[in-house]
């Protein structure tokens, strides 16, 4: 099993270091036309509570790196809008957050804009590793740490529902009023395609959709909410709120159906209520209640497709995500802590690869997520103990090899998968040199 860890853990790491570094500098000096005209002086940024006051957080907590303000409206996709993407890190979360952050930071081709909600202990250090990252990378991206903020008579209550601070994305449309969209993540979350692909979802909301999310799973008969949940739900399934795309404007505009009165409530009048009526029949907090309203309001969800929300429900008990199988896993969702156990090895590979790589290159093209998703087939067949093995090559049904290989031994399997690995990355400890210099 060592032998299988290390040599999935180093074929991932050698896939990250392994791009031309010819397609980096190509990049950052796209991004460095596109932000040069958005890029003004800093300014700094006093949020306030949900009751507009000031946040009990002082002032200086809150750190802004930042372009100014624009409205970020729906465009056409292709168009070199700035991406806004936001996270939640609270206690040890934080890392977490700069991990995700990294893999998105490598993968966009556009210009993106990190809101980082965070305590305000943890500000100084989320800013000093954001701003140690090589220039071309920084030129890829602002940011704005926010301090936590609830509203000010159920703070307790709101900031400990579920895990800490987690229900802050349930108060996002009334915090960034200035935002109209926004891509929330988990911070468990990792990207492994461009960010741009799932912004570009926003074209496709029809009239009455103001979010997009993934189903909480893909088999009713094994799905948490359809057997456990003691409230409404989404769907058949449910919802997972871990990746969440939403049309904020419209979310502060449109009034929701709901089962407490006769009229339409706004979100920001909707959620107290809601607490207060099921707090004592949900189990995973903000996400139960959003499951709630949506339940009431279908046609208000752009339901994505798995691969863009991929956690361990999708292959602990037999692969059950049709789409990762045929073009890859597009966002890894390491729920349950899969990043930091060894329940999921090829989970927390993955997530080991993006922390400790060294040197952050710019990805306009697939190839490495190609080979990571390749890889990560490979080692969740062999985990789950599988002598029938499926190999995957993401990019298209085409490319798909459908038959089912019957292997000797599981030691067999093992050489094979570092040998799939090995033949994509040849050469590439030639290329580590070159990467560590464009870092510097």
């Amino acid at each position: 099993m060592r032998i299988y860890l290390r040599t999935f853990s180093l074929c991932i790491v050698i896939a990250l270091l392994s791009l031309v570094f010819l397609f980096s500098k190509h990049d950052a000096k796209g991004f460095s036309a596109v932000l040069k005209q958005d890029r003004a002086p800093m300014e700094p940024s006093v949020p306030k509570n949900l009751n507009g006051v000031k946040s009990k957080q002082q002032a200086a907590g809150t750190t802004s790196h930042r372009p100014r303000d624009v409205a970020h409206k729906v465009s056409a996709a292709g168009q070199r809008e700035t991406v806004e993407l936001a996270a939640v890190a609270c206690g040890e979360r934080h890392e977490e957050a700069v991990n995700m952050l990294k893999s998105a930071a490598m993968l966009s081709s556009r210009a993106l804009r990190f809101h980082i909600f965070a305590e305000e202990q943890l500000h100084a250090s989320i800013k000093t590793t954001l701003d140690s990252w090589p220039a071309f990378i920084q030129a890829k991206f602002s940011y704005v740490v926010h301090p936590i903020s609830f509203p000010h008579e159920n703070h307790e209550e709101w900031s400990q529902l579920f895990k800490p601070c987690a229900s802050q994305r349930l108060f996002l449309p009334m915090i960034l009023k200035e935002v109209d969209s926004l891509l929330y993540m988990d911070t468990d979350v990792l990207f492994l395609q461009p960010v741009e692909l799932i912004w570009d979802m926003l074209t496709r909301f029809n009239s009455t959709q103001l979010v997009a999310m993934a189903p909480e799973h893909e088999e009713p008969r094994i799905a948490w909410y359809s057997r456990f949940s003691r409230h409404p739900y989404y769907g058949k399934t449910g919802i997972n709120s871990g990746v969440m795309l939403m049309n904020l404007t419209r979310m502060r505009m449109t009034q929701f159906r709901n089962d407490m009165t006769s009229v339409g409530l706004h979100w920001d009048e909707l959620l107290m209520p809601l607490l207060q009526k099921y707090k004592l029949n949900i189990t995973w907090g903000d996400q139960d209640l959003i499951n709630i309203i949506f339940h009431y309001n279908p046609e208000m969800v752009l339901p994505f497709p798995c691969h863009w929300n991929y956690r361990p429900d999708h292959c602990i008990y037999g692969s059950n995500c049709i789409p990762a199988e045929e073009e890859g896993v597009f966002m890894l969702h390491g729920n349950r802590g899969v990043f930091h156990s060894d329940k999921q090895p090829a989970f927390k590979a993955v997530y080991d690869a993006f922390k400790h790589v060294s040197c952050i290159i710019l990805v306009a093209t697939s190839p490495i997520t190609k080979l990571i998703n390749r890889c990560f087939f490979l080692a969740v067949h062999i985990w789950r103990g599988s002598h029938e093995l499926l190999l995957v090559t993401p990019g298209g049904g085409a490319e798909r090899n459908h038959s089912h290989i019957l292997w000797e031994s599981q030691s067999f399997l093992y050489q094979r998968t570092w040998k799939v690995c090995e033949e994509d990355s040849e050469n590439a400890s030639s290329r580590w040199l070159s990467c560590s210099a464009a870092a510097e």
